[in-house]
């Protein structure tokens, strides 16, 4: 017998408002009065909003599939807007489209999409040519060509050299990327620029990974 196919439901829950209990950039966990902790996967913009806050609000979309309930947070509503285009996207998950925006920024993926510049899109890990070709076939229109009003905010940075490796390291493994490989590659990174963030260092792996 034939397994249903996932399927995905919006708006169910519209945001969640909480104490961060835990917090890296690739996921928050926010406590609700109630006592309970919800796991939201973030991008690095979303992290970069809440670094060094004891609270938070994100907007949520939510992924509901026979073998996973997942939960999307995101501190901006245009960049919740452009999750779910990508997501909308043949051939596009929803783990892709957090590293899409964590690579290019709401601001810049715009840019991106509106110039037609597929070249950059193929940039990021997980799209291929066919792939970008879509994205900006499928949202060229959808993408206004003024451009975002998001700015990527950068938190202060509290973590040592090793702090700030082993959170990004953390944070590239629970994308899915192998573990071996992100240690060479932030490895590197971190060789070149000691002092470097950890978003910013996730950044710059992401495209070598």
């Amino acid at each position: 017998m034939p397994r249903p196919p996932a399927y995905t439901i919006e708006l169910m829950i519209e945001y969640i408002r909480g104490s961060i209990a835990a917090l890296n950039p690739a996921a928050a966990v926010l406590e609700t009065a109630g006592g309970v902790g919800y796991v939201l996967n973030i991008s690095l913009l979303t992290f970069s909003a809440l670094e060094g806050k004891t609270e938070g609000r994100l907007l949520v979309h939510e992924v509901i599939r026979e073998d996973a309930y997942q939960l999307y947070g995101f501190a901006q509503e245009r960049e919740r807007e452009l999750f779910r285009m990508l997501i909308g996207v043949s051939g596009v998950g929803a783990s892709t489209a957090l590293i899409v925006l964590s690579s290019l920024g709401p601001a810049e993926l715009e840019g991106v999409i509106a110039s037609g510049d597929a070249k950059r899109l193929k940039s990021v890990k997980g799209i291929g040519t066919k792939t970008a070709e879509r994205i900006i076939v499928d949202l060229r229109d959808k993408i206004k060509s003024a451009g975002s009003t998001l700015i990527f905010q950068t938190g202060e940075q509290k973590a040592t050299q090793s702090e700030a490796f082993d959170e990004a390291h953390a944070a590239l493994v629970m994308l899915g990327f192998d573990r071996k490989a992100a240690e060479k590659v932030l490895t590197a990174i971190f060789k070149d620029e000691p002092a470097i963030k950890v978003e910013q260092a996730i950044k710059k792996a992401l495209p070598r990974l």
